[in-house]
């Protein structure tokens, strides 16, 4: 099921290609080379900043992370509204500290601590010296973003728990776990992952299956599909997908796809690419 909603924000193009924060291993610079959802449900199992859910944000989604600073941050983001985002602290100085600024809760203190650092794992505790001197205007900025991105996550489904107590369904499973190599910074690590198992649990998916790795996994046959710079370094990304491999090739022969330019958008009739 697609969810039907108007909305008319002016530009709003300008918002729809951004993530909600930056994250550790989100995928806002890569997000396009994935194929489109052929259902009306994605299950994305290592949630994190959900950056493919989105995209596309109209269909049923359910969201799943083991850490539980992530899930309360987006249960609590579908509470907020335009208002409450916007009373946030909007401008740090290099090197502030969070403590300086009352919060009304946990949640609203991490989603700062996660904008006032750079695709971090956990939130930070005082705000990044270098993010803060070369773009001043980073918090504001993103405070502003996330306001005008609300209205895509109300319907959303969002859970505290494992891959594994998600019941296999017919949906399209954007599966983006702690990389084998590389993934041990988060807090729910890849310390805790049996990789063998989960490239079994992977392929028993009901419906459309999208597995992200870099190409130092051999946990499944990943194929890749483009570099990128992230915020250790350069990073060869890489994908498993239950659908051919020519299509997947015939994706990096296309020019990186923009989301759409609108000003008013009406959720539903299948907005997705």
């Amino acid at each position: 099921m697609w969810h039907s909603h108007t909305r008319h924000a002016g530009n709003l193009n300008r918002w729809l290609a951004k993530t909600m924060w930056t994250y550790f291993g989100s995928k806002t610079n890569v997000v396009n080379f994935y194929p489109a959802p052929k259902h009306g449900k994605i299950i994305e199992p290592f949630a994190g900043s959900a950056r493919y859910a989105l995209k596309y944000f109209d269909r049923d989604v359910l969201l799943v992370d083991k850490y539980e600073v992530i899930v309360r941050m987006w249960q609590w983001l579908q509470k907020c509204s335009e208002g409450d985002i916007q009373k946030l602290p909007h401008k740090f100085e290099p090197g502030q500290s969070l403590d300086d600024f009352n919060f009304d809760c946990d949640e609203a203190k991490w989603l700062l601590g996660f904008l006032v650092g750079f695709g971090m794992e956990r939130p930070r505790k005082t705000a990044s010296v270098k993010r803060m001197m070369v773009r001043p205007n980073h918090v504001n900025y993103s405070l502003n973003r996330i306001a005008k991105n609300l209205f895509k996550i109300r319907h959303w489904k969002i859970v505290h728990g494992s891959y594994s107590d998600i019941e296999n369904q017919e949906a399209t499973w954007f599966i983006d776990p702690p990389y084998q190599v590389g993934g041990h910074a988060y807090i729910e690590s890849n310390k805790n992952i049996d990789f063998p198992a989960l490239g079994s649990w992977c392929m028993e998916r009901k419906g459309q299956v999208i597995v992200c790795e870099n190409t130092q996994a051999d946990w499944m046959n990943f194929i890749p599909i483009t570099t990128h710079k992230g915020v250790r370094g350069m990073q060869k990304e890489a994908v498993w997908c239950n659908s051919p491999i020519s299509y997947q090739l015939e994706l990096l022969r296309q020019p990186t796809q923009r989301e759409p330019d609108v000003c008013n958008v009406t959720v539903g009739a299948g907005i997705g690419e």
